[in-house]
């Protein structure tokens, strides 16, 4: 496994306040990494850490595999890009103009990708109109822009989605999906907009208090997510024989209980059970949500 990002036991205290305790997260390359948490959770902390913004008071992370502490790690940044919180964008400026402005920061030998990155962002039609005239989900676009202008394979985006109209929203939605998939840029999304975040991530990362409470790929998440039914029964063994006969999608949560996966009439279902004499003490539908997820997940660990 190749991760772009790992952090080791990273902690950031601020006198009597610990922003970050033993934060352990890992980014594999290629994803797109939700990082999910309430505001104060230490998200846009751990983002400045990364970016070498801060420093942390204990802990180490590695950047494609190199360690903080090594002198190398400047060099290794050069592959980020990263908007932190709100882009730094000239107001006066168009958006070539900010562009140029920041290939000459980033020491770019030429000029010539800017109409290309203006395309790729949707921008090249803005002419010379200036950058403070623009809608809130441009001047994102072009933030996003300006984090690209050095090329690099890793994206940081710090709550790209904040105060956007929905239209916006499906407008960053697509560029992001864009850059991971045709520029195979590995990205970190800090976000506390789960639903969105659910049509784009590949992996999450779930954080509470400064820590990494759970790290869990889109696909066993959506298995967790699936629709079931609960059922409290006496005896599984013959709901068992009656699922495997009949290719039932099912787990046996304990001895009492087993929780069937799919979409059921439950009425029907429930029916067709009592035909063969399988009688359940309880019945329950559920299917969750990845704020319920979440939810569920923040309410398990406070009550640790």
């Amino acid at each position: 496994m190749e991760y772009v990002l790992e952090t080791n036991n990273l902690e950031k205290k601020y006198k009597d306040f610990r922003a970050l305790n033993h934060t352990n997260v890992h980014i594999e390359k290629g994803a797109i990494y939700g990082l999910i948490g309430k505001n104060g959770a230490g998200k846009t902390t751990l983002i400045r850490i990364i970016c070498g913004l801060q420093k942390p008071t204990y802990g180490n992370y590695a950047i494609y595999g190199v360690d903080n502490s090594n002198s190398e790690i400047s060099n290794v940044r050069k592959r980020m890009g990263a908007i932190i919180e709100t882009p730094s964008i000239y107001g006066e400026m168009t958006a070539r103009d900010n562009l140029i402005e920041q290939y000459k920061l980033v020491g770019m030998p030429s000029l010539d990708g800017i109409d290309d990155l203006l395309k790729l962002v949707g921008l090249d039609k803005t002419g010379k109109k200036k950058a403070k005239n623009f809608s809130l989900g441009m001047k994102q676009r072009l933030g996003i822009a300006i984090a690209l202008a050095n090329n690099p394979d890793f994206l940081i985006l710090d709550e790209p989605i904040n105060g956007l109209d929905p239209q916006g929203i499906i407008e960053i939605r697509k560029l992001i999906l864009k850059l991971n998939k045709e520029k195979r840029i590995t990205i970190l999304i800090s976000s506390h907009y789960l639903d969105e975040l659910s049509k784009i991530a590949t992996h999450y990362g779930f954080l509470d208090n400064g820590s990494i409470i759970k790290e869990i790929s889109s696909d066993e998440l959506m298995k967790k997510m699936e629709h079931k039914i609960i059922l409290t029964v006496n005896d599984s063994k013959e709901f068992v024989k009656y699922f495997e006969e009949n290719k039932i999608s099912y787990e046996v949560v304990d001895s009492k209980t087993i929780n069937v996966y799919g979409k059921y009439n439950l009425s029907k279902f429930i029916n067709e059970l009592s035909k063969k004499n399988l009688i359940a003490d309880e019945v329950h539908e559920q299917e969750e949500s990845l704020e319920n997820y979440y939810m569920n997940l923040i309410g398990g660990s406070n009550n640790d």
